[in-house]
Parts: C-alpha cells; sequence; structure tokens
C-alpha cells in the first residue's frame, strides 16, 4: 500500500482494555520484519521486533481485566526506503501510569520487570541486589496474586536481557537499570516511626533504606533526614520543617515513582537511539498501540487520561471514515446519502475546550488553596445540567459522571489536583544527584529534556497531599514555561502532535474486540461485543464501505496505470473522456464506480477486478513473447530431427508391412475353418432344444385349459344352488317371523284389554275414583296452563308476524299504486298515439277528397294506414308485456333483497347476542376466578393470622403447673380449671418429648388419633362442664334453701366443714398416688429413658410436679374463698350471723323439750349417708383420673418407642433423606402442637364464657345487695351529697362534616366502634352505615390535615378491626350483613368524595365541597373491594349454613298440597318420618328464614344490587341443593313430587315478586329445578314427547335428564314407568348437545359479586354521634 498510494500509513490498534491490542501491533510489526526485510546486513527488523519484550516489561502489568494489560500508549514509526526495506525505527510514548509502582488493587500487579527481578533473585549475578520473593516486598505483594497462570516470571526475564543485548544495551547498563529496580522494591520497604502528629524518624540502621543507600549510591543519613524533612523557601530565609508520618510515606512514594518514571524514559531513549538509522528515510509505517477505554469500580485522574485518549481516536476515526469521506464525496460532486454517526466531538469539547474539565483543573492548581472539592464544585456550577454528557452522581458530591463514546464513566475527584501538579520534593532529587552509581544522575542529568510532554504523570489510586518543591533562590528565568505544565496540559499536546501524525498519513484501522470481561478462553460473549461494535463505529463503518468507495485514482494516475488496456483508437485528446470509455468496457456495472470533477471512485473489489485485468494483460503479452522465441527455437531442432526420423521410418515401415500382409493371410484361413464349425455345432443344439420345448409346451397349455373349464363349470353350479337355497330361507324366515309377531301383538293387546276392563270396572266401584279423577284433573290443568302458555307465545309470535306482514303489504301496495301509475301513463301515451292514428286518417279522407284522380293510390293510401296501426297496436302490446315482465323481475328481486336483508339481520342478530353472551360470560367467569383466588387468599391469611396467634400463645403461656387464677373465682370454677389443668398437662408430653433435632413425617394415622382425641376431649369437656353447670344450679338452690331456712345454718356450716375435710383429704390422696406414681416411673423405666437428659420423661415429671404444686394452690385458693364468702355473708346480715349460737342453743333446748331427738338423729345418719356417696363419687373420679394418667404414661411410652425407632432409622439414611426426614417430622410436630393450641384456646374461650356468666351473676347478687344497702340509708345521707351542676347547651356551629380524633385514640376508636359494635342496637336505633359515615369523616379530617401517616395507620386499622371481627364472630348473619353493609357504603364513600368526575354527578355542591384533597386512596378503594369479597364470600357461607338444613325437608320431604303423593311405592325408604320425628322443616320456614335475611340486609341499610346478588346465590342454593337430592333419591322422582316441587318454586317466586326481586336474576336460577320437576309431568312415551323433552330441560345436562329419567317411579296406578327405549332415544336425540358430564351441580358455587355505585344524599355535616357508641374523644368539626 504504501508503494500503491506514495503516502506514508499508520495503523491505529484500538480496542477495550484486554481486547489484545499488544498482541495485534506485535504481529503487525512482525508482519512488516519478514515481508519488508532490512535494507543492510544490521538486521534491522530484528531490532524493532526486540523493542516488545523490553516495553512489554517496564510498562505492562496485570490488572483485573488483562494478563498483559499497556500502561503506557506507544506510536512506533517503521521507516523504509525507496525500495519498502527497513531502514530503522522510532518510538514515542504516552501517559505511563506511575502509581502502579507504588500501589495495585486486589488481584493486580505492578510491572512485570519487578516480578521478573524476585524470580531471577537466585542468580549470581543478582546476589548484590538482596532481592528475595515478591511477596517480601511492599510494592509487590498489594495485589495478593504476585503469579500469572502459564507464564514463567524468569524465562521471560532471559527474554527481556536478550532484546537488551539485542538493542545494544551493555551489561553493565542492564545491571545499573535492575540495580535502580532493585532500590525502588527497597525503597517501598522502608518504614517510619511517629515522634507526634507532625513529625516522624526513621529507625537507625533501617536495613530497607541502608540497601536502597548501597545500591543507589547514596549517603544513608541525608536520604534518611530529607525523607522526613522539608525545606520550606520565603522571601528572606529557608526553613527546614519536619513532616509527619503520612506525608513521609507520600513523599517516598512520590520519589520512587519519579525515578520509576524517568528510568522508563532513558530505556526508551536508548531504544530509540538502537533504531535509528543514518540514511534518509522515503516513508514510513506507523503503529499506534495506546492503553484502551478503562472504567473501574473507584476511577481516577488516570482513567481520565485515558479514556480522553480514546475519544480523540475514535473522533480520529469518525473523520476519517465518516466526515472525510463522506465531505470527499460531496467535493466531488458523487450522489450521496449521509449516514448518521455517532459525533464524539461534544464529549471532547466537554473535556479540553475553554472552561472544560482540564482548563478547570489546571486553573484550580494555580489557586493557592485549591482542592479537589472547591474543583468539584466548579466542575457543577459549570457543566451540570448545561452539558447532556456530563452528570453529577445521586449519593455524591466529590465525583462526577462523563458519557463517553463507549460506556458512562463515573470519576472520583480525590487526587485530581495532585496528579496534576506532578510535584516531588527538590531536596531527595539532589541528594540522587549526588550519586556515585554513574547511571543514577544520568537519569537526572537533563530532566528538563527528559520530562517532556510525553512523559509520564505521578498518580496512585490514593493520593494523598504534597507540597511542591521550590529551590530557596528563585531566579526570574529558572523555570521554564515546560516546567510550569501540568500533566493534563502536557497530555493534550501530546495528544495534539500525535493526531497531526495520524491525520498526515493514510490511517488503517485495527479493532480489537473483547469476547468476555472474565480472562475465560473460548468463551464468547455476544453482547458484550456487539456493544463493543457498535460503540466504536464498527457498524457505521460496514454501512459506509458497503454504500461508499473506499478506492479512488485521478485521471491521469488511472491513465497512467491503465494505458494498457487501452487501444490505440481509444485514446483521446481528452484523458476525462478517455476514462470513461475505457470503465465503461472494463467494468459493466456502472453502480461499481463513479466520476468525479478531478477522480475516478470505485467501490469496493473494483480496484483489484482493474489491476487482476492489467496483470492478465501483461501477463498474456509476455507470454507472447516467450511463445514466439521458444517457437523459432524449436522449430530449427524439429526439422533437424524430423529429417533423420523419416529415413528410419521408411526402413522400418518396409519391414513390418512385409510381415503384416503375411500375418493377414495366416489369419483369415484359421477364421474360415472355425466360422464352419462353430456353425454346424450350434446349429445341432438349436434344433434338438427347439423340439423339445413345443412339446412341453402343447402338453402344459392343455393340462391348464381343462383345469380352468373344471373350475368354472363348478362355481357356475354352485351359484345356481346357493341362490334358490338362499331364497327358500329367508322366506322360511320371513312367514315364521310374520306369525310370530302377529301372534304376540294379539296376545299383548288381549292383555291389555283385559287389565283397562279390569281397571275400568275398578274405578267404577272404588270410593277414592273421584280423588283420582280429581289427580288426573290436576295433572290435566297443569298440561292444559302449559298450553295456554305455549298458545300465548304462539299468539304473541303470531302477531308480530301478522305486524311485519302488514308492513310488508303496505310496501307492496305502495309499489303497485307506483306500478298503476306507470301504467296509467303508458295508456295515455297509447291515447296519444291513437290520436296521431285519427289524425292521419282525416289526413287520409282529405286526400280521398282532394285526389280522386287514381282509385289505385286511394287504396294503397289505406293499406299503408291499416298496416301503420296494426304496427302500432302491435307495439303497445308488447311493451305491455315487456312491463310486466319488468314489473315481476323487480318485484322478485325486491323479495329477495328484502329476505337477504332480514337473513343478514337476524344472523347479525345472532351473533351480537352470541358474541355479548359470550363476553358476559367470560367476564363473569374472570371475576369469579379472581374472587375465588381473593378468598383462597383470605384463607391462607385466616390460617396465617391463627397460626401466628398459635405462636404467640405457645410463646406466651407460662407452664402449667405455676398458672393461678383469680382468687374470686367459685369452688366449682376453682375445680374445673383444675381438670382443663389436667388436661393440658396429659397433651403436652405429646409435643414437648419429641426431640427438636429430628422430626418423623406426618402420618395419617397419627392424624386420624389426633381427631378422635381431639372429640373425646369435647365429650369430657362437654360432661365437665354440664357437671359444673349442676353444680351451680346446686349451689343455687342451696343458698335459696339457705335464704328460706335461716336456723339451719349451724348444720350447714358443719356440712361444709366437713366437705372441706373431706376435700382435703383427697387431696392428699391424689398427691401420694402421684408420688407414687412418680417413684414407678423412676423404677421401671430403662436407664436410657430415665436418664436425666431423657426429654420425655423430665417433661412428664416436671409436669407431675406442677400438677401437684397447683393442686396445692388450688386448695389454698378454695379456703381463701370459702373464708371470704363466708366474710362477705357476714358483713352482709351481721344480725343473723350474731344470733347462730343462739339460735341453735334454743333449737337444741328445743328438741330437748319437745323430744326431737330421734329426728335429729335420723337427719344426722342422713347426712352421712349423703357425705359417704360423694365421698364415693369423688373416689370414682379421682380413680379414672389416675387411670387416665396411666394410660397417658403408656402412650407416652410407646411414642418414646416409635421416636427412638425413628431416630435409629433417620441415622442410617444418607444426609440429604435425613434431612427430608427431618422436615417431614417438623411439620408433624408442629402440626400436633397447632391442635394442642387450638385445643387449649378453646379450653380457654369456655373458661372465659363462664367466669363471664358468673361474674354477671356475682354482679347482679352485689348490685341488689347495694339496693339493699342504699334502702337502709337514711335520708340526711342523701343530702349531704353535692348537687350535680347542669350542663349548659351551647348554640350549635356550622360543621364541616369531618371529627377529629388524636393518634393515641385510634386503637379505642376502633374498639368502640368495630370490635365490641353490637349490629343489633345500630340497625334498630341509628341510622344505616353510620360506622362508616364516622370513619370516613375521621379519614376527611386526616386528608385535611395533610397527614398521611394518619390516613395509612386508621385505614390499616380499619381493615384489620374489620377483618378480626369477622373472624371472631363470622358465623353470625347479623354481624356479617351488617360490615358488609358498612364496608361496601366506606368504599362509596370513597368513590363519592374521591373528587373523581365520574363519582361527582350525583352530589350536591356541599359534597362537593366534603371532597378528598391532599391524597388518592384508590389503592385503599381496591384493598376495601376485595374485603368486601370476602365478606361477601363468608355471608354466602354463613346462608349456605343455616338454609343447608332446611331445604331438603323443606322442598322436598314436606308435603305442602296434603294428598298429591299419594300412595308410597312399595320398597321405598321412608326418610320423612324418621326427619318428621326430629322435627322437620317446611317450606314456611324457608320462606321464614329468606325474610329474615332480607329484613336483616334492609335494616342494614344494603345496597339493593347487592341485596339481589345475595337472594340469587340464595335461590341457586336451593335449587342446587333440592336438584342434588332429587337425582339422589330414587322416591321422590314420581309426577307427585313434580308437582310438590312446582308448587313450593311458586311460592318462592311469589316471595321474589313481594319482594320487587324478580330482576335479580334469582328465578333463573331454579330453572334446572323447573324443568327436572316438569321432566317427572310431561308424557314419557313416543318420538314426540322426545322431542319435547329435549327442548323443553335446556337448563339440564344429558346426564341429569337420563338419570331422572331411570329414577323415575310411579305413585299412582295411572302413571308409568320410563321405557329403556324412551331412554335410548334421549340420550341420541341429545347426543350432539354439548355438556358438562358431571351429574350434580356445585352447590358450593358462588356467582361472581359486583359492587354498583351508589351514592349517599345524606349530608355528613348532619350526622349526630350518639353517645351509646362510646365515642367521647371525637370532636366535629
Amino acid at each position: 500500500m504504501p508503494a500503491l498510494d506514495e503516502r506514508n500509513q499508520s495503523i491505529i490498534v484500538s480496542g477495550e482494555s484486554g481486547a489484545g491490542k499488544t498482541v495485534s501491533a506485535k504481529y503487525a510489526m512482525r508482519y512488516f520484519a519478514t515481508v519488508s526485510g532490512s535494507a543492510s546486513d544490521a538486521n534491522v527488523e530484528e531490532k524493532v521486533l526486540a523493542s516488545n519484550p523490553i516495553m512489554e516489561s517496564i510498562g505492562n502489568a496485570k490488572t483485573t481485566r488483562n494478563d498483559n494489560s499497556s500502561r503506557f500508549g506507544k506510536y512506533i514509526e517503521i521507516g523504509f526506503d525507496k525500495r519498502y526495506r527497513i531502514i530503522g525505527a522510532n518510538m514515542r510514548t504516552y501517559l505511563l501510569e506511575k502509581s502502579r509502582v507504588v500501589f495495585q488493587a486486589e488481584e493486580e500487579r505492578n510491572y512485570h520487570i519487578f516480578y521478573q527481578l524476585c524470580a531471577s533473585a537466585a542468580l549470581s549475578e543478582f546476589k548484590t541486589l538482596r532481592l528475595g520473593n515478591a511477596n517480601y516486598f511492599h510494592y509487590t505483594k498489594q495485589g495478593g496474586n504476585p503469579v500469572i497462570d502459564g507464564i514463567d516470571d524468569a524465562k521471560e526475564m532471559l527474554n527481556t536481557r536478550q532484546a537488551c543485548t539485542l538493542l545494544g544495551i551493555s551489561d553493565s547498563y542492564q545491571m545499573g537499570i535492575f540495580q535502580i529496580l532493585a532500590g525502588i522494591l527497597h525503597l517501598g520497604n522502608v518504614g517510619f516511626t511517629s515522634r507526634d502528629s507532625d513529625s516522624c524518624t526513621i529507625p537507625p540502621k533501617h536495613e530497607p533504606l541502608t540497601i536502597f543507600c548501597d545500591l543507589m549510591g547514596v549517603e544513608y543519613e541525608e536520604m534518611s533526614h530529607w525523607l522526613c524533612h522539608r525545606k520550606l523557601a520565603t522571601a528572606t530565609e529557608t526553613y527546614i520543617k519536619p513532616i509527619s508520618k503520612l506525608q513521609a510515606i507520600n513523599a517516598r512514594d512520590a520519589l520512587a515513582k519519579h525515578i520509576y518514571a524517568n528510568l522508563f524514559n532513558w530505556i526508551v531513549n536508548h531504544v530509540n537511539k538502537a533504531l535509528h538509522s543514518a540514511v534518509k528515510q522515503h516513508s514510513f509505517i506507523g503503529v499506534l498501540d495506546i492503553y484502551g477505554f478503562e472504567t473501574f469500580e473507584i476511577n481516577s485522574f488516570e482513567q481520565f487520561c485515558i479514556n480522553y485518549a480514546n475519544e480523540k481516536l475514535q473522533q480520529q476515526f469518525n473523520m476519517h471514515v465518516f466526515k472525510l469521506e463522506q465531505e470527499e464525496y460531496m467535493k466531488e460532486q458523487i450522489p450521496w446519502t449521509l449516514i448518521d454517526f455517532y459525533d464524539n466531538q461534544p464529549c471532547i469539547n466537554l473535556i479540553e475546550a475553554k472552561m472544560g474539565i482540564l482548563d478547570l483543573l489546571d486553573e484550580e492548581c494555580k489557586m493557592p488553596k485549591g482542592s479537589d472539592d472547591s474543583w468539584a464544585q466548579k466542575l457543577y456550577n459549570t457543566h451540570l445540567n448545561k452539558c447532556a454528557l456530563f452528570e453529577k452522581p445521586r449519593m455524591s458530591n466529590k465525583a462526577f459522571i462523563i458519557q463517553h463514546f463507549a460506556d458512562k464513566v463515573e470519576y472520583q475527584c480525590e487526587g485530581f489536583l495532585e496528579k496534576n501538579k506532578d510535584t516531588v520534593y527538590e531536596e531527595q532529587i539532589k541528594v540522587l544527584k549526588s550519586s556515585k552509581f554513574k547511571l543514577l544522575p544520568e537519569l537526572f542529568r537533563d530532566e528538563g529534556k527528559v520530562l517532556s510532554p510525553t512523559s509520564a504523570t505521578t498518580s496512585g489510586r490514593t493520593p494523598l497531599s504534597r507540597t511542591v518543591v521550590k529551590p530557596a533562590k528563585t531566579r526570574p528565568g529558572q523555570a521554564s514555561k515546560e516546567h510550569k505544565k501540568t500533566v493534563g496540559h502536557q497530555f493534550r499536546n501530546s495528544l495534539h502532535l500525535l493526531m497531526e501524525t495520524l491525520n498526515a498519513t493514510t490511517p488503517h484501522y485495527v479493532r480489537c474486540i473483547k469476547p468476555n470481561d472474565f480472562k475465560f478462553p473460548f468463551t464468547f460473549d455476544e453482547k458484550r461485543a456487539v456493544q463493543q461494535l457498535r460503540a466504536c463505529g464498527v457498524l457505521e463503518t460496514i454501512r459506509i464501505s458497503a454504500a461508499g468507495f473506499p478506492s479512488r485514482w485521478t485521471y491521469q494516475e488511472f491513465f497512467s496505470r491503465y494505458r494498457v488496456l487501452m487501444k490505440q483508437k481509444d485514446v483521446l485528446s481528452d484523458r476525462k473522456q478517455t476514462c470513461k470509455n475505457v470503465l465503461e468496457k472494463l467494468i459493466l456495472d456502472k453502480d461499481k464506480y463513479q466520476f468525479g470533477k478531478t477522480k475516478i471512485f470505485f467501490r469496493a473489489g473494483q480496484v483489484a477486478y482493474l489491476e487482476k485485468i492489467r496483470a492478465d494483460k501483461l501477463r498474456a503479452a509476455c507470454i507472447r513473447i516467450q511463445k514466439t522465441i521458444r517457437g523459432w527455437l524449436m522449430r530449427k531442432k524439429y526439422l533437424r530431427m524430423r529429417k533423420a526420423a523419416i529415413t528410419i521410418q521408411r526402413y522400418v515401415r518396409g519391414y513390418q508391412a512385409r510381415c503384416y500382409v503375411k500375418f493377414l493371410r495366416r489369419t483369415r484361413a484359421a477364421t474360415i475353418i472355425q466360422k464352419f464349425q462353430r456353425m454346424y455345432v450350434v446349429r445341432k443344439r438349436y434344433q434338438r432344444m427347439q423340439a423339445v420345448t413345443i412339446a412341453l409346451q402343447s402338453l402344459l397349455r392343455g393340462y391348464m385349459a381343462r383345469n380352468k373349464y373344471q373350475q368354472m363349470l363348478r362355481e357356475h353350479k354352485a351359484i345356481i344352488i346357493q341362490k334358490r337355497m338362499r331364497g327358500w330361507l329367508a322366506r322360511v324366515h320371513y312367514h315364521r317371523s310374520l306369525k310370530a309377531i302377529v301372534y304376540l301383538q294379539c296376545c299383548y293387546r288381549r292383555m291389555m284389554a283385559k287389565r283397562e276392563l279390569k281397571k275400568l270396572k275398578i274405578e267404577a266401584r272404588s270410593v277414592e275414583r273421584y280423588k283420582k279423577l280429581n289427580i288426573g284433573m290436576e295433572n290435566k290443568i297443569m298440561q292444559l296452563q302449559r298450553k295456554i302458555d305455549e298458545q300465548s307465545k304462539e299468539y304473541k309470535s303470531l302477531l308480530e308476524k301478522l305486524t311485519s306482514l302488514e308492513n310488508t303489504y303496505s310496501s307492496e301496495t305502495e309499489k303497485l299504486r307506483n306500478d298503476v301509475e306507470r301504467l296509467r301513463m303508458s295508456e295515455e301515451e297509447a291515447k296519444n298515439a291513437t290520436n296521431r292514428v285519427l289524425s292521419l286518417q282525416e289526413e287520409v279522407a282529405k286526400l280521398r277528397k282532394d285526389l280522386h284522380r287514381t282509385q289505385s293510390e286511394k287504396k294503397t293510401i289505406e293499406e299503408w294506414a291499416d298496416k301503420y296501426k296494426q304496427e302500432n297496436e302491435q307495439l303497445v302490446s308488447e311493451l305491455k308485456e315487456q312491463n310486466t315482465l319488468l314489473k315481476n323481475e323487480k318485484e322478485e328481486l325486491n323479495r329477495r333483497i328484502c329476505d337477504q336483508a332480514k337473513e343478514f339481520t337476524e344472523t347479525m342478530e345472532k351473533k351480537l347476542a352470541e358474541e355479548t353472551k359470550q363476553l358476559e360470560l367470560d367476564l363473569n367467569d374472570e371475576r369469579l376466578r379472581y374472587q375465588n383466588l381473593l378468598n383462597e387468599f383470605s384463607r391462607l391469611e385466616e390460617r396465617y393470622d391463627d397460626l401466628k396467634d398459635e405462636m404467640n400463645l405457645m410463646v406466651s403461656i407460662p407452664k402449667p403447673g405455676h398458672k393461678r387464677t383469680d382468687s374470686t373465682h367459685s369452688s366449682n370454677e376453682s375445680e374445673y380449671t383444675f381438670s382443663s389443668e389436667i388436661t393440658e398437662a396429659d397433651d403436652l408430653p405429646l409435643r414437648t418429648e419429641e426431640p427438636s433435632e429430628k422430626r418423623t413425617p406426618l402420618d395419617m394415622s397419627l392424624f386420624l388419633k389426633l381427631q378422635k382425641r381431639v372429640t373425646e376431649l369435647e365429650q369430657e369437656k362437654q360432661s365437665l362442664q354440664d357437671e359444673l353447670d349442676r353444680k351451680e344450679e346446686q349451689a343455687l338452690r342451696a343458698k335459696t334453701r339457705e335464704e328460706e331456712r335461716p336456723p339451719m345454718r349451724g348444720a350447714e356450716l358443719e356440712y361444709e366443714s366437713l366437705k372441706r375435710q373431706e376435700l382435703e383429704s383427697e387431696n392428699k390422696k391424689l398427691k401420694n398416688e402421684l408420688n407414687e406414681l412418680q417413684k414407678a416411673l423412676m423404677e421401671k423405666s430403662s436407664p436410657e429413658v430415665t436418664a436425666p437428659g431423657a426429654p420425655a420423661y423430665r417433661v412428664l415429671l416436671n409436669q407431675l410436679t406442677s400438677v401437684s404444686e397447683e393442686l396445692e394452690v388450688r386448695k389454698e385458693e378454695v379456703l381463701i374463698l370459702r373464708s371470704q364468702l363466708v366474710s362477705q355473708k357476714e358483713a352482709i346480715q351481721p344480725k343473723n350471723t350474731m344470733t347462730d349460737s343462739t339460735i341453735l342453743l334454743e333449737d337444741v333446748q328445743k328438741m330437748k323439750d319437745k323430744g326431737e331427738i330421734a329426728q335429729a338423729y335420723i337427719g344426722l345418719k342422713e347426712t352421712n349417708r349423703l357425705l359417704e356417696s360423694q365421698l364415693q363419687s369423688q373416689k370414682k373420679t379421682h380413680d379414672n383420673e389416675l387411670e387416665a394418667l396411666r394410660g397417658e404414661i403408656q402412650s407416652l411410652k410407646e411414642e418414646n418407642n416409635r421416636q427412638q425407632q425413628l431416630l435409629a432409622q433417620n441415622l442410617q439414611l444418607p444426609p440429604e433423606a435425613r434431612i427430608e426426614a427431618s422436615l417431614q417430622h417438623e411439620i408433624t410436630r408442629l402440626t400436633n402442637e397447632n391442635l394442642d393450641l387450638m385445643e387449649q384456646l378453646e379450653k380457654q374461650d369456655k373458661t372465659v364464657r363462664k367466669l363471664k356468666k358468673q361474674l354477671k351473676v356475682f354482679a347482679k347478687k352485689i348490685g341488689e345487695l347495694e339496693v339493699g344497702q342504699m334502702e337502709n340509708i337514711s335520708p340526711g345521707q342523701i343530702i349531704d351529697e353535692p348537687i350535680r351542676p347542669v350542663n349548659i347547651p351551647r348554640k350549635e356551629k356550622d360543621f364541616q362534616g369531618m371529627l377529629e380524633f388524636k393518634k393515641e385514640d385510634e386503637p379505642k376508636l376502633i374498639k368502640n366502634l368495630i370490635l365490641d359494635l353490637k349490629p343489633r342496637g345500630v340497625a334498630v336505633n341509628l341510622i344505616p352505615g353510620l360506622p362508616a359515615y364516622i370513619l370516613f369523616m375521621c379519614v376527611r379530617h386526616a386528608d385535611y390535615l395533610n397527614d398521611d401517616q394518619k390516613v395509612r395507620s386508621l385505614l390499616t386499622s380499619t381493615i384489620n378491626g374489620i377483618k378480626k371481627i369477622l373472624k371472631k364472630r363470622g358465623d353470625d348473619f347479623e354481624t356479617v350483613s351488617f360490615w358488609l353493609s358498612n364496608t361496601c357504603r366506606f368504599l362509596h364513600c370513597l368513590k363519592q368524595y374521591s373528587g373523581e368526575e365520574g363519582f361527582m354527578k350525583h352530589n350536591t355542591p356541599r359534597q362537593n365541597e366534603h371532597c378528598l384533597t391532599n391524597f388518592d386512596l384508590a389503592e385503599y378503594r381496591q384493598v376495601l373491594s376485595d374485603l368486601a369479597i370476602q365478606i361477601y364470600q363468608q355471608l354466602v357461607r354463613v346462608l349456605e349454613n343455616i338454609l343447608q338444613p332446611m331445604i331438603v325437608s323443606g322442598m322436598l320431604e314436606h308435603e305442602t298440597i296434603q294428598g298429591v303423593s299419594g300412595v308410597k311405592p312399595t320398597g321405598l325408604r321412608k326418610r320423612t318420618s324418621s326427619i318428621a320425628d326430629e322435627g322437620t322443616y317446611t317450606l314456611d320456614s324457608i320462606i321464614r328464614q329468606l325474610n329474615t335475611f332480607h329484613s336483616v340486609m334492609c335494616q342494614h341499610g344494603m345496597d339493593p344490587e347487592l341485596i339481589k346478588q345475595v337472594v340469587k346465590q340464595m335461590f341457586y342454593i336451593v335449587g342446587a341443593v333440592t336438584l342434588n337430592n332429587l337425582l339422589l333419591r330414587k322416591d321422590m322422582c314420581s309426577w307427585s313430587k313434580g308437582m310438590q316441587i312446582r308448587y313450593n318454586v311458586s311460592q318462592l317466586e311469589e316471595w321474589l315478586r313481594d319482594k320487587n326481586l324478580m330482576n335479580s336474576g334469582a328465578k333463573e336460577t331454579l330453572e334446572p329445578l323447573i324443568q327436572a320437576a316438569q321432566l317427572l309431568q310431561v308424557k314419557k312415551k313416543t318420538d314426540e314427547d322426545a322431542e319435547a323433552i329435549c327442548s323443553m330441560c335446556n337448563a339440564l345436562t344429558t346426564a341429569q335428564i337420563v338419570k331422572v329419567l331411570n329414577l323415575y317411579t310411579p305413585v299412582n296406578e295411572f302413571e308409568e314407568r320410563v321405557l329403556v327405549s324412551f331412554i335410548r332415544t334421549i340420550q341420541m336425540r341429545l347426543r350432539d348437545r354439548k355438556d358438562s358430564p358431571q351429574l350434580l351441580m356445585d352447590a358450593k358455587h358462588i356467582f361472581p359479586v359486583t359492587f354498583p355505585f351508589n351514592p349517599s344524599s345524606l349530608a355528613l355535616e348532619t350526622i349526630q354521634i350518639p353517645a351509646s357508641l362510646g365515642l367521647g374523644f371525637i370532636l366535629r368539626v
């Protein structure tokens, strides 16, 4: 290409970090060195290639994205002479990353040369460097990963040294370089010790610093001094100031970076000297290998400069590929459509333009107190919200984001100023310049020259503050402008120089694409590759290459190069025209090239095609010259050889001819002999074969013909025999069947006639005849009624047809009138024609009068007139016929059009109706699916709440042994609580004995046992409850008797003391038995089970101990309670208690006086017997309890054994199965615990209810006692009471319809308004929906205050409160209906006052003023809608539970019409009688219950539409349950039962009419039941009946129809069973019906519910809060 274009070339290798740029550049250089070779024997190409290992070792390092990442940029110019051979090279470098010398991120390395030195430390020549492992040095171990997989650092060190030798760096200089590098490593290990906060020191004879000074040849004291101090120069004097430890570390790192940067530049200069050539350079090819686009977690100044350089290169690429290319097309006036591409000029302007990022950075560096923070603020103020490519991170004020061409990069501002200044202390440099080591001063000798614009910067990822070094006395001309330039300014200038170089050459681009971001081999990330291709503009380049003209020639250049392809006649004086003519011949496709003003442009591949044609042309010319010369030479040689060959051939051919003639003669004679001999042999063989073949053919053909004839003859005879035989058999069978059928018909008809005769005779004599006649008449009446209905329907349809016919008739008459008008017009035309004929006749008469001259003429005229008249008449008749035909056709077409329009209208109406119906069904299905999901969600939520409550109870319930009850309880309550605690103690070991480590899977047997146990516990609980009630009644009766018989006080006190002693003795016995049981357990148990660590028996013993303690506690409570009761009664009746002893003495005296000692003795005996019986009953009770405890212990033993077996099995299982088994066991354990907790909760609920009852009793008694005491109070005490002040009501103010409450009163509001509210009181005394209005008014006030927290809290508490009250009293219809109504009202209020126009149509202006102003509660409206759906579903379940027991009895079994059922068929179960004994429900019961439901919903103010949906659901339940029972009971499938069902359904319809609910859709839900009743009553014999049944029963499925017909059982004599053939006929007719195969209806199905918007006309400001609600803490606003 250089030879072709005669221009310098550049290869720009670009791509992201790790994409392979360095390797691509090496391959390009290797290619040039191999192809071109060198111009001398100096092997310049080898030196050029040898520069790569050196530069990679000192400038490349491992990063997280690349194991051999170039940390500097380089541009290598490879020079060529005129013959395009390599004569030398030159290298320029850009921005070395010096911060890597002192800091490396995790998983990264320092430069390769340091690790190569450490790996070669064992070599003898490196002993003096005192190196070691890379992990020893601070500068090489920070990344934590000093080794690269697959790379041998020692081997790489050998390659580096060989390359240095090849480039002319002597061994002494190499050792000097390694010595400086080793000194840098030792310098990094120098440590500092803080003396105070502002000074530090280096320990004396510090080994790393000693080694560094030895290697560098400097004094230890000076270096240690200036590492810990710095010099400050003022205008008059100089100060030496100590620095802190942190500053000293930063100064050490800055010195190391400065040394390495100068060494790097020194090596680059020596490489350039080695590659420099004295021969004049003709051209060069530049290879640019620069760092790729980088972005890390923390990006600093280095990444900013790197990405800035990539932006410039991308701009150069855009300029060359897009801008310049397309501009040249425009300049040359080539037809071209501009291609859009990403122009990154705005990003470059953001960085380098005036007031750009670099400009602001340099400005901040010049400020005396400039800092990174102030620079960041300047950036924000200058570019934020003004430049789209500049952004500020949300969470940081010390960073900024730039949108580069490849990606967004976030840069941290910390360290930018310090890195841009590139400062180092001058005193340390002076110490190094005074070194005895000659190479070190050489590095700093011309530092001004070394620090060229391409030099590196001091940078790091953890920069710290440093101070610029200034000399002690500054002269005005000492510092040059070069020193004053910042790193950013230098880097910008070097990039401009690079761009000028690249623009002066022809660039070629190598785009390196990174396959993945993880350095994985053979892994290609397609999305990542496409992102890189799109970012670097490759896709647009492909588009331009496909559409553009990459090759171009001027007309003169094209003529000079391709003159060979032109003929002499093609060459014209006009070069441009000549080129056009030639190109039109050479390239036929004109789209492959374009002619510009001064150049010819070719598409890709066309220049190569022309070069091929030119080479072929030149090759053909060369071949022609070669051909001519070679032909002349070969011809001369050929002529000499030909003459000699002809002489030899002549003699040889004569000899061969003679021999050949002799051979031919012999051959001919032998052939003739062979011919005759072979002919004879073949002819004999053929004659023998022919004779044999003819004989065989004749015999075989005769045999086959005879066989075929015999077979045909037999088949013909067999067919005749079969025909005659089959005909005879068919006739015989026909006659026999005919006779049998006729005989059977006669017999059957005779039998039926006899039966009918007998039946008629019996009916004539029977008393019940009239009753049956009436039944038949009722059937006929029903049938007649149905016929009347059908006729009325037909009458309506006929009326509709009649009206349609009238309409068509009127239209037809109108058409006929029009036709008549047209006919009249035609008649008038005919009259006109006749008038014309008459005029003609008159003319003829005149002619006759005028022309009597010739008779012949008159005749001709008359004949002509007659003929004309006939023609006119014929014409008129033909027109009439055509008119009638056209009218008929028109009528036919009109009729067809009408029919088609009617059919089209009907089809469209049907389709529209079907589509509407389908859409409604889909909507209902979707709504039902959503509500089912909502139901499932509520069920899961309730389950979650239950489990949560159970867990809370399990955590909060204390141990049973330490549970105490209130001391005010009675003794009966204490005993009841004790028994419940015993039950809890019995059940508790079931869940506590299981070890928490191993759990067994839940088995069904355990679940069934738990259910059985729960049932037993409930029965036991009920028995204890009954016993407790009985004891309470006995105690009440005893108290009444005590009040009636006050003289018996002493005997009852004695009885009570005896009973107390008995209880104490029984408690002692129980305690002893429990102790014995404990000892028995300890003795009988195995050592493993009874060990102290055994959990099951330890828990059991704890429970037994707690039970014994509880006994003691109960005993004490009983004594305390009794003492309190006695003291209370003695206080209430002091007079009676004071006279007890005197009464007893008087009674004894009376008994002695009256001789009643015998009666007293008898009474005492009876008392003793009573005590003895009670003692025995108590003993039996305790024996039973002891037996139960022993059974529980036995079950615990079995459970423990089972647990041990399961534990052994689990230990044998693998770990995965063991985990699964443990999970299953945990599920089982939690299930058991949940059951136990549920039992405990039920027991506690019942205990609480009992305690509440007893508390009410006690409160009542105390109230009566207080009333009695008040009656005994004297009037003086009443007068002394203070007089209460009278409240003076204020004038009512204007309220805004809001209620104000405090945040802390919110639980009280929810409790009083939701949890403790009684629905019946609200429904009777207050306005409907009052709680909803109050809650909404509270929400309005929170919205008025703009308190979103209060609104959210109130709404959430309201929803949770409603859920809680429904969970607590969810089986109460009034509660569920009340809260469904209030929830809907609350939802309507939120919609009505939401401020949306759709909901404000029916509001008054005052109501519109009350709309919410601050919050949109649409989401809460959805939550409330879901809650309303859940409440509705719960209401339906409550309705179902209430109606379920009534439906079958009231709709099927109870006879509403007496006497219709007739006689029960034999063999059927009499269910009705058994139910009637228990209390049968009737239809009136169902209607009363429906009235109750309806009145409750109306009282609660439920929306009418919602009431209709509830009624529809109730009627569906009634119909479904009734139909299902009808399909399952044979005794219900009869004509009379159908009549009964029809009557019951009519009563339900009457109820709907009374309640104005006929349009609710409830009647349609009963349609399957109505059709089933009709199916029981219709005739079921003929095909017409089957057709009627199929058309009538469209709401029943085929399975239901067939089931009813199969179950149909005649009850009366006039009924008959349904024939099987009739049922099959029904099945055949219904086989095409597509319905569900399910027999029974889904009685649990719930229709989807909707809540139509129903605004309220009630004004919020008029609502009063009654005091009965207990909401005194709420204020009206």
